[in-house]
């Protein structure tokens, strides 16, 4: 059901970005995602779901809270998140974890 729901969100995203060129940082935030949601295929279907939930809520997450002008933070998150997709590509790994940075208490 989440694949079903990212394909749709997707899909409208790629009917919108139509009429509009894509930069080529857009670009590469969304081979990203769509690394994520492929490599979730190669995982257990209990997994899955759960990765697919985590990659989603991230990609919005940062979406609404990045500026889309703070290109250097945004390639700080897009080399973090390649790393991130070569360890899950791994079959050793079965997942992944999210931290919310405003549940942090720092002492």
């Amino acid at each position: 059901m989440a694949a079903e729901a990212a394909a749709k969100t997707a899909a409208k995203t790629a009917a919108k970005t139509a009429i509009h060129r894509l930069s080529g940082m857009q670009k590469q935030v969304l081979s990203l995602y769509r690394g994520f949601l492929r490599a979730a295929r190669s995982k257990p279907q209990q997994d899955r779901f759960r990765i697919e939930s985590i990659v989603a809520s991230e990609f919005r997450r940062n979406a609404l809270q990045v500026d889309r002008k703070n290109f250097l933070y945004i390639e700080y998150l897009l080399r973090r998140g390649r790393k991130q997709l070569d360890q899950l590509k791994s079959p050793d790994t079965t997942g992944l974890s999210s931290v919310d940075p405003s549940s942090r208490t720092d002492h």
